[in-house]
């Protein structure tokens, strides 16, 4: 079954799908009455295929909607997420919207159970942070019947809608910039992929502009978990020991990044012409280091502020669809050199 006019999916289509009464469906997916195993598989397979919700404010609204927009997240942690979570509650405070946030820790079967409870509460709205999500989940935000929009990134195709940076344009720039400027040793260090999606196709994209000029990343290292500062020191230091001839790295965030500059000074080494250093991000906080870290800024605001937008827009009755690819710009700082 398809829900291609986004209509919010009832009982009877459960009942339809898996060949069982709409009482047994309710008392099924309630937990409730005498049912066989075989009879409550048959039932939550077709409720999970179809990526039905079962609604918990039933009866309670007459528009079976509450204006609660669902927003959820990675981390509240990570530096990027509060400046997104700013610009969809700028732009959500002049409505009736209020915005509850979920969190996931990058985990995909997180993602999924956060996700079913949030739709099990009818909110008018869902912003959610990537493209990749699980079959499940993406079969939830198919039959929501409510906008969508996916955050952070457009290298894919969304559910609804998707506001968000080409991740892979900006592995490629940054390639560029570095390569410009005449390094040739050069090392990643970086969140651990899969998880991080968003990391992932900067990388892609920043090794296919590097293999365009004939060079390979020479080394890498990859953390997960733990102080982001730290663990910038203790990879910087690492691939170091390993390869002393490195005059670049790149890192997937601006955290490590900064980490990696603190370590680097207090050795001596001249930044940016021994080794040159490059983060993504655009962290304010770290604009008081000794020297600015080269990096990118990811739009967060823009795109928390664009995401909210659509959200307003479609409750409003605007059922255009929309998407935004924004265009974030290098800052060289003082830690790439330019010729």
């Amino acid at each position: 079954m398809t829900n291609d006019n986004r209509r919010s999916l009832t009982l009877r289509d459960v009942s339809e799908a898996s060949g069982v009464s709409e009482m047994t469906v309710s008392r099924v997916l309630r937990n409730r009455g005498d049912v066989s195993a075989t009879t409550r598989e048959k039932v939550l397979k077709a409720a999970k295929d179809l990526g039905y919700v079962p609604n918990k404010i039933a009866g309670a609204l007459a528009s079976q909607r509450v204006n609660l927009v669902a927003v959820i997240i990675p981390s509240l942690s990570n530096m990027v997420f509060p400046e997104v979570l700013t610009g969809i509650s700028q732009v959500l405070e002049d409505t009736e919207l209020q915005p509850v946030v979920g969190v996931t820790d990058y985990l995909p079967e997180k993602e999924e159970k956060v996700l079913y409870e949030m739709l099990s509460w009818r909110p008018s709205g869902v912003i959610i942070a990537g493209l990749e999500h699980t079959d499940a989940s993406r079969a939830m935000l198919s039959a929501s019947g409510i906008p969508v929009v996916e955050i952070m990134d457009t290298d894919g195709e969304p559910v609804d809608a998707m506001v968000g940076i080409s991740h892979r344009r900006a592995g490629r720039e940054m390639a560029a910039a570095i390569l410009e400027a005449g390094y040739k040793k050069i090392a990643f260090l970086g969140t651990k992929m899969p998880l991080d999606h968003r990391a992932r196709k900067r990388f892609e994209g920043f090794t296919e502009t590097l293999a365009k000029a004939g060079l390979e990343v020479c080394d890498r290292e990859f953390y997960s978990g733990g102080s982001a500062l730290a663990k910038g020191r203790e990879m910087t230091k690492t691939v170091l020991d390993r390869n002393p001839d490195i005059d670049f790295i790149y890192y997937s965030n601006d955290m490590i990044g900064a980490g990696g500059l603190l370590y680097l000074t207090g050795q001596g080494i001249d930044v940016p012409g021994q080794i040159g250093l490059a983060g993504f991000n655009g962290v304010e906080l770290l604009q008081g280091l000794p020297q600015q870290l080269a990096t990118m800024d990811a739009c967060r605001h823009e795109i928390g502020s664009r995401a909210a937008e659509i959200i307003a827009e479609r409750v409003r009755g605007d059922t255009s669809s929309a998407s935004f690819a924004l265009t974030p710009k290098i800052s060289f700082g003082d830690t790439l050199q330019r010729k």
